[in-house]
């Protein structure tokens, strides 16, 4: 179907690969951003691109991170269509927290799922850091330029677990309410569809979300043997 300013419009939500955020390079630096893929979260990006080889993206984005733009890199490469040039957003960087430090792997598991459990009271910060409602409204407002802007149908977008919480409690229309409840697996992919109609000016408006897929791991389709949650998995020391 050609593209038009208006119509159904597609974006392939995915979540990085494994990363170990206590890797000696990581700690080092004191700085998570840096984190790269581990071997463990090349194979599962890989098993992804696998997936989605068929699919012809006109647009590729990922936050800029490493993580999140070699996950990005690894999918396309498997494209059967043609893939497009990958871009970068840095408004779909992970929510910034404060000042972290955690004695162990669980209790920073346990930490991270505490903020996200009070991610929709007024002002609730992670880790003193970022407003989750900033967070939220940068990431919206990133999508909606993306929706809004030059012509495609479907997009890849690769961010970050709590990114994608927070775009994907939006867009199911539960404000920050849902944030909790959507478990976002390494490497996994998330589908939603976006109706555009034209705005009082002509220009076009998102006029409906539909959410197709959530959480679903190419690399493990059922999820066998995934007992632990992703906080838990991302912070585990054998992933």
């Amino acid at each position: 179907m050609t593209a038009n300013r208006y119509g159904r419009r597609r974006i392939v939500l995915m979540r990085h690969g494994h990363v170990d955020y206590f890797s000696d390079e990581v700690l080092r630096a004191r700085d998570h951003t840096i984190a790269r893929l581990t071997p463990l979260g090349r194979s599962q990006a890989e098993a992804a691109g696998a997936a989605l080889a068929e699919v012809p993206f006109d647009l590729a984005m990922s936050s800029g991170y490493p993580r999140t733009r070699e996950t990005a890199e690894l999918v396309l490469a498997q494209s059967k269509v043609g893939a497009p040039e990958l871009g970068a957003e840095p408004a779909l960087v992970e929510i910034k927290g404060g000042t972290l430090r955690f004695a162990s792997r669980s209790e920073a598991a346990a930490a991270m799922r505490a903020q996200f459990e009070n991610a929709a009271a007024p002002g609730a910060q992670m880790f003193g850091g970022e407003v989750f409602a900033d967070a939220q409204a940068r990431a919206v407002a990133a999508l909606e330029a993306l929706l809004t802007g030059p012509l495609w149908r479907t997009a890849l977008v690769v961010a970050h677990e709590g990114t994608n919480r927070l775009v994907l409690s939006w867009a199911v229309g539960a404000g920050l309410l849902a944030a909790p409840g959507f478990e976002q697996d390494t490497a996994c992919v998330n589908v939603i569809d976006f109706d555009l109609e034209p705005g009082p000016d002509g220009a076009p408006v998102i006029a409906r979300r539909i959410v197709k897929l959530v959480n679903a791991t190419p690399y493990n389709w059922l999820k066998h043997g995934m007992s632990r949650t992703s906080l838990e998995a991302i912070f585990a020391a054998d992933p």
